[in-house]
Formats: C-alpha cells, sequence, structure tokens
C-alpha cells in the first residue's frame, strides 16, 4: 500500500548530470519536435529554459517571442513542449490583466502566451495598454504595477509584483517595440517537405521532459545562490546595451555550465542581436538606413529634399513609394528626421537655393546613435568607382573586365612591340593608330540608363 499522502507525485531519484550534457540534452530534445530557421535557436531555448528555473537570481528575464509571417509555422508546438521542462507554466491564449496580477502574487510563474497576435492586432480593438505595460515592466526585478483595490471608503493603492519569465507566440507584425526590444525573437518558418519532426504525443513528451526539467531545478537551485547573484558574464562586442541586459542571465547560465557552452551561447547572442538590427524596429530606423546608402552611393555631402525622396521612392524594394498607402513627401521626411534632431536647410545647388540635408552635423550624429557602424572600405587596390564617364557607371572591380556606359574601343599595340596589360584608372581610353574589335578586350559591358547623374 502506497504511503504517499494523497496529491503528491514520488520523484525517484535521478542520477547526476553534468550541467553541460544536462543543456545538450534540454536542446536535443525540443530540436525532436521542432525545425527550428538556425542552429543558434535550440541552445538559445534550452538556456532560456534553464533561466526561468533560477529567474530569482537575475535582475531581468528576457521575452521570448516566436513569431511567423503565416500560421502553421510551429510557434505553438515550441510552446507546448517547453510547459514540461519551464518553472511553474501557465500556458494561456486568453487572460485577463487582473488575473496574472493575482497569479505572480504567489510567486514568478512562466507565462506561456500562445496567439499574442490577435490581443496587440489594431483589428482586435479594446485597450491592451494594461497588459503591454505589465509585459514591459516585469521585465526588470524591482517593477511593480500599482492599482486601487476596494470599494468605496475601503480603496487602497495597491502595489503588485510583476517580475516573471514570459513567451509569446504570434503572428509577425503586431507586437509593440517596447516588447520586443526586451526579447528574443526567433523567426519561426513552416517545414520544408523534406524536413521532418517528430510526432507530439502529450504524455510521452510529459514523461521524457519530466527529469530533464527536475534536473534544471535541481542543479540551479544548488548553485544559483552562489553562482548566478551578481553575475556579470562578459559579452561580445555585438551586444551592448539594451541587447547585454537581456542576453546577461542566458550568457551567466552558459558560464556556470562549462564546456562549449560559453562559446554557443555568445555565437547565439552575437545571432539573434545581428537579426533584430536587420530587422529594424521602426519607419525612422529604416529611413536613416537608407538615406545613409543613399548619400554613400553618390559620394555627397549635401542633398535637395526633391532628390532625395525622388530617388528614394525610385527604389521599389525599398517600400518608400507606399508609405501607409501613399508615397514619401518632403512633410513626412522632415516629421520623421525631426525625431532624430535632424531638421532641412536651405541649399545652393546649381546656383539655386533650395531646402534640403546636409550629412555633416546631425544626420551623421543620428546615423552614428541609431545605426549599426558602415561596412568597411573596400581594400586599397581595389577599383571601387568610375570617373569621367556618362553618368550611371558601376565599379570596376577587374582589370579585365570593363563595366561602363560608353567605352572607347582599345588599340593594339604595335606588332613589334609585345602586348601589355595597363591597370584601368578611367572608363575614356585615347586610341592609338589601329583599332581592333571591342569583344577582344571588353569582356562585359553593361547597359545602364542615365539618370541622376549618381553611381549606383
Amino acid at each position: 500500500m502506497s504511503t504517499t499522502p494523497a496529491g503528491l507525485r514520488a520523484v525517484p531519484d535521478l542520477p547526476a548530470i553534468a550541467p553541460a550534457e544536462l543543456l545538450d540534452q534540454v536542446a536535443a530534445f525540443v530540436s525532436r519536435f521542432s525545425v527550428f530557421p538556425d542552429r543558434h535557436t535550440a541552445p538559445m531555448l534550452a538556456l532560456w529554459y534553464a533561466h526561468t528555473h533560477a529567474v530569482q537570481h537575475f535582475y531581468t528575464t528576457p521575452r521570448l517571442i516566436l513569431d511567423s509571417a503565416e500560421p502553421g509555422s510551429g510557434k505553438t508546438r515550441v510552446l507546448e513542449v517547453a510547459q514540461y521542462l519551464v518553472r511553474k507554466p501557465e500556458m494561456t491564449i486568453s487572460i485577463t490583466t487582473a488575473a496574472i496580477f493575482r497569479m505572480l502574487c504567489d510567486g514568478p510563474v512562466t507565462l506561456l502566451f500562445d496567439e499574442i497576435d490577435a490581443v496587440f492586432s489594431p483589428k482586435g480593438g479594446g485597450n491592451n495598454e494594461d497588459l503591454r505595460g505589465l509585459l514591459n515592466s516585469g521585465y526588470k526585478r524591482s517593477a511593480t504595477v500599482s492599482r486601487c483595490v476596494g470599494d468605496a471608503s475601503r480603496m487602497k493603492v495597491e502595489r503588485f509584483p510583476v517580475f516573471a519569465p514570459v513567451a509569446l507566440a504570434g503572428i509577425a507584425g503586431a507586437m509593440p517595440a517596447t516588447i520586443t526590444t526586451r526579447a528574443i525573437t526567433v523567426h519561426m518558418r513552416r517545414r520544408a517537405p523534406h524536413e521532418r519532426a517528430e510526432a507530439f504525443r502529450e504524455r510521452r513528451v510529459e514523461n521524457e521532459a519530466t527529469p530533464l526539467r527536475e534536473q534544471l531545478a535541481a542543479w540551479l537551485d544548488r548553485v544559483g545562490e552562489d553562482e548566478l547573484v551578481g553575475a556579470e558574464p562578459v559579452m561580445p562586442e555585438q551586444v551592448t546595451d539594451r541587447a547585454a541586459e537581456v542576453w546577461e542571465p542566458l550568457l551567466a547560465i552558459a558560464d556556470l555550465a562549462g564546456g562549449h557552452w560559453p562559446d554557443t551561447a555568445r555565437a547565439a547572442a552575437v545571432h539573434f542581436v545581428g537579426q533584430a538590427t536587420e530587422t529594424g524596429t521602426s519607419v525612422g530606423t529604416r529611413l536613416l538606413a537608407d538615406l545613409r546608402a543613399l548619400f554613400t552611393a553618390h559620394e555627397a555631402e549635401r542633398m535637395a529634399t526633391s532628390d532625395i525622396i525622388g530617388r528614394l521612392c525610385a527604389d521599389e524594394e525599398a517600400g518608400w513609394a507606399d508609405l501607409d498607402g501613399r508615397p514619401l513627401d518632403a512633410r513626412r521626411l522632415a516629421r520623421e528626421l525631426a525625431r532624430y534632431g535632424v531638421r532641412p536647410g536651405p541649399l545652393r545647388i546649381g546656383g539655386h537655393v533650395t531646402k534640403g540635408y546636409h550629412v555633416d552635423g546631425a544626420l551623421s550624429d543620428a546615423f552614428a546613435r541609431y545605426l549599426p557602424p558602415a561596412a568597411e572600405a573596400a581594400p586599397a587596390g581595389a577599383v571601387t568607382a568610375v570617373t569621367a564617364v556618362t553618368p550611371q557607371v558601376r565599379g570596376v572591380t577587374d582589370p579585365d573586365r570593363v563595366t561602363a556606359a560608353s567605352v572607347t574601343p582599345p588599340v593594339e599595340p604595335p606588332p613589334d612591340a609585345p602586348p601589355e596589360r595597363a591597370a584601368v584608372t578611367d572608363a575614356a581610353v585615347t586610341p592609338r593608330s589601329s583599332v581592333t574589335p571591342l569583344t577582344r578586350h571588353v569582356t562585359a559591358v553593361t547597359d545602364v540608363t542615365a539618370t541622376d547623374g549618381g553611381a549606383r
């Protein structure tokens, strides 16, 4: 007859597993049921699940976002598996902010929130500022949310602790930027026909995941107080400011685990931070990036507003010709840049005074503050531009491949002199006495339509 009290479950003694091996097993386990978009996702998830068992030792808890372009991309499956690996899971599709407040009063839970796009989508309606504020403030330990509770004369202010790990899954594009900047985002994709994942069977997953979850909890309960409180892991140089705050708990656990995990975790941090930077978070940062590329391509220090708008809108892939249903205009350009302290001023171009922007000053300062460093310059020996030719030209990168809009045919050297190969310094070549067919020396000629006099 069993002596275990009703409602309790006997947990067998588990053999100790080296921390690095334990994290390897967790990463391998989650990879059985999902096809991830890259090699960094499974290790990151293993570290994120582990941090939920030690969240009380950290100042921040990064949000985990699983998004996708289309439904059926495996976001929910990740949460279904996660609920058997994280500490005190609460998996939900719809929950009120008040209910979350009360759950967190009993201590941190791990909130697994599916279909979050329906909550924050403008089509969903309603006021979700309370939930957004909770998710934002709950990212840091010290945060509380104050609410009036009680009725009439017994009304009083109560401060609710909201610090808790949160994973959010939904269609891409609906998440507020204030949440995404506090998160690690995985862009899930539908499985290709040749990709396979193990079928999800709840009972089997629970039975196999339970020992892993209990090992994570036992390991981090045993060493967390001594090893994780106040940990300051070394960050890769690409991971700074808010991103460093986000990754600090995960890198601290990776360093504690040892083995390959310190390197694996830092490679994942660089990957996800770089991915977030490329994706961008606002129209303003996209505009700054395209402006920097425009000034660089034209080697210009100043440019009229009309030229900027014309060139941006001419790029069909950039989307400036259809911005919120209408093309970018001078007023919208000025409004977006004003947020960064950049304003148009008078310029004298071709003897005429017009309004435009100068790259020096506020604009270059905005580039430095809000954009990643520009790509390094080409090696000194490379030819990157061709001058003194018709308006549109491509750069020359190979002495034997000349790309230009117009080239005077090269000539053959005199019969008694050996042929020479001279470096290409200009697209215009002065002919000698005899002319050979153009195809003898020119292997590629690009037909470029002249537009505005700048390099493409």
